[in-house]
C-alpha cells in the first residue's frame, strides 16, 4: 500500500495551526450547547454551517424507522419523538470526485456523570486532553467537518467535486443516517468521522466491521404435579429447563468450535479467529426460592462474523444447531426450545486498495507521519450504513480518545493535538478527492 502519495492539500497546514485556538473554542463551545439538548446543539451546527457559506437542510426522522434489507432489530419498547439530522451542502465548481462526511452528535446524558472529575460541559484542558460528554463519541468528529470546511474555505480553495457534510443523530436508535440517504444523498466515497475504540487515534482506519446476531433462547420445563409449595421432594416427577437448557449450551459451543476452525478472514488473524459464539447470560428460577424448579430457562447471547458471511447463511447454523440439539432429547424433541433473534447486523469491508482508502491513508501518513492500518475488530460501525444503503464505499476514522462512556468509561476525553490533525487529515482528503 502506497500512503505517501503528494496531497494538494499540503498548504492547509500553516493556515489550520494560526486556528488552532479558534477550533479547539467552538469544540468547546458546541459542547457547552449539548448541555441543553440535542435540538439546541443541532441548531447551533446548522449555523456553523450556514454561516460558512454551504446550503443547510434539517431532516426529521422518527427513530427505528428505517433498516437495511437484510438487517433487524425489535422495535423500540416506546415509539420515540422526531429526532433532526443536520446536512450541509458545498456544491462543487467542476466534475470532480463526490464526497459525503458525516459524524453524530450526542445532545444530552444517557449516563451517570456524577463519578466525572471533570464538569462534563466545560471543555476543560488537561495534559492535552480536552474532557467532555460524548466528546469522543462523536462530537469531535462534528466539529472536525466545520474546522474542515472553514480552513479549505479561508484558503480560498474552491472544490471541482461536491461535498455533503452531516450530522446526523445516532444514539437511542435514531438511525438518522438513514434518514438522510433516504432523501437521495448521494457520493463517491464518504467519511464517518469517529475514533476507531482501539485507543489508536489516527493510526487505525475503520475499513472493515464484523457483523453481529444477538438472540434469546427459552427452554420450557414442567412443573411437578403437587401443590405443595417445595418441589424438592417431586423433583423426578418434574422436567427441570436447567437440564435441558445445558444441551443446548452444549450444541452451541461445540458450534463456535465448529465455526472457529471452518470460517476464517485473514484481518482476524491478530486475534486468532474470525468468529465467535457465546452464552453471556442464564435465566431461571427465583434465588430466593431454592426449592421449586422454574418453569422456563432462558439463554441470551451473541455471534460475530466476519464480512465474508452472509448474515442469513449464519442465521440457518444457530438455527440448525439449535434443532438438532432439541431432536437429540425426547423431551426437546416434543417441546423445541425456541429461539428468537433480537437483531442482526451484516459486516462489511472496504478494500485497502481502493481510491478512498488509499486518499485516506495518505492524507494522515502526510498529517502524522503514521501509516496507518485497519482497524477490523469493531462490529456494527456505523460505515455500515452507507456501503450497504446507498453503494458508498465508507471509511472511519478520529482522533486519540479515551474514557467513551457509552462503553462503561468516564471522563471522556480527545487529544487537542490529534483532534487538530483530525482536522487538518479531513480537509486534505476532502481537497485531494474533490479536487
Amino acid at each position: 500500500m502506497t500512503t505517501d502519495a503528494p496531497s494538494n492539500g499540503s498548504n492547509l497546514n500553516p493556515l489550520i495551526q494560526s486556528k488552532r485556538e479558534r477550533y479547539v473554542d467552538v469544540l468547546r463551545e458546541l459542547l457547552s450547547k449539548s448541555a441543553e439538548g440535542e435540538e439546541t446543539l443541532q441548531d447551533e451546527i446548522a449555523g456553523h454551517f450556514m454561516r460558512l457559506g454551504c446550503q443547510v437542510e434539517s431532516i426529521s426522522s422518527r427513530p427505528n424507522r428505517f433498516a437495511l434489507a437484510s438487517d433487524f432489530a425489535p422495535p423500540a419498547d416506546v415509539p420515540e419523538p422526531d429526532r433532526v439530522s443536520v446536512v450541509a451542502v458545498q456544491p462543487g465548481a467542476g466534475d470532480g470526485r463526490s464526497l459525503f462526511v458525516f459524524a453524530h452528535p450526542e445532545g444530552e446524558p444517557v449516563a451517570d456523570t456524577d463519578t466525572w472529575q471533570h464538569d462534563p460541559f466545560a471543555g476543560t484542558v488537561e495534559n492535552g486532553r480536552m474532557y467532555g460528554w460524548a466528546i469522543a463519541d462523536d462530537l469531535s468528529g462534528v466539529v472536525a467537518m466545520i474546522c474542515a470546511h472553514d480552513a479549505i474555505r479561508s484558503a480560498g480553495l474552491e472544490l471541482s467535486g461536491q461535498v455533503t457534510y452531516a450530522s446526523t443523530v445516532s444514539k437511542r436508535r435514531a438511525q438518522g443516517i438513514y434518514a438522510v440517504l433516504e432523501q437521495g444523498y448521494h457520493a463517491d466515497a464518504a467519511l464517518y468521522l469517529h475514533p476507531a475504540e482501539s485507543g489508536e487515534g489516527l493510526g487505525d482506519i475503520k475499513s472493515r466491521a464484523s457483523g453481529i446476531l444477538r438472540f434469546r433462547i427459552t427452554i420450557r420445563g414442567q412443573l411437578p404435579d403437587t401443590g405443595e409449595p417445595t418441589h424438592t421432594p417431586f423433583s423426578h416427577l418434574g422436567i427441570n429447563p436447567i437440564a435441558k437448557a445445558w444441551i443446548v449450551y452444549h450444541a452451541i459451543t461445540a458450534l463456535d468450535e465448529q465455526r472457529a476452525q471452518r470460517i476464517h478472514h485473514p484481518a482476524y488473524d491478530e486475534i486468532g479467529r474470525s468468529t465467535n459464539l457465546h452464552i453471556t447470560h442464564f435465566e431461571a428460577g427465583d434465588g430466593n426460592r431454592a426449592g421449586r424448579i422454574s418453569p422456563t430457562a432462558i439463554m441470551t447471547g451473541a455471534l460475530a462474523f466476519p464480512p465474508n458471511e452472509d448474515l442469513t447463511d449464519v442465521q440457518r447454523e444457530l438455527e440448525a444447531a439449535v434443532q438438532q440439539a432439541s431432536d437429540s432429547d425426547p423431551w426437546l424433541k416434543q417441546h423445541p426450545a425456541q429461539l428468537d433473534w433480537l437483531q442482526g447486523i451484516s459486516g462489511v469491508e472496504v478494500s485497502e486498495e481502493s481510491p478512498i482508502y488509499q486518499t485516506v491513508a495518505a492524507a494522515i501518513h502526510d498529517v502524522t507521519a503514521i501509516t496507518p492500518k485497519v482497524q477490523s475488530l469493531h462490529a456494527a460501525s456505523e460505515i455500515r450504513t452507507p456501503i450497504l444503503y446507498s453503494g458508498i464505499p465508507t471509511l472511519g476514522f478520529g482522533p486519540l480518545s479515551g474514557g467513551n462512556t457509552q462503553s462503561g468509561g468516564t471522563d471522556e476525553w480527545v487529544s487537542v493535538d490529534d483532534f487538530i490533525n483530525m482536522v487538518e487529515v479531513v480537509a486534505k482528503v476532502i481537497v485531494d478527492w474533490c479536487g
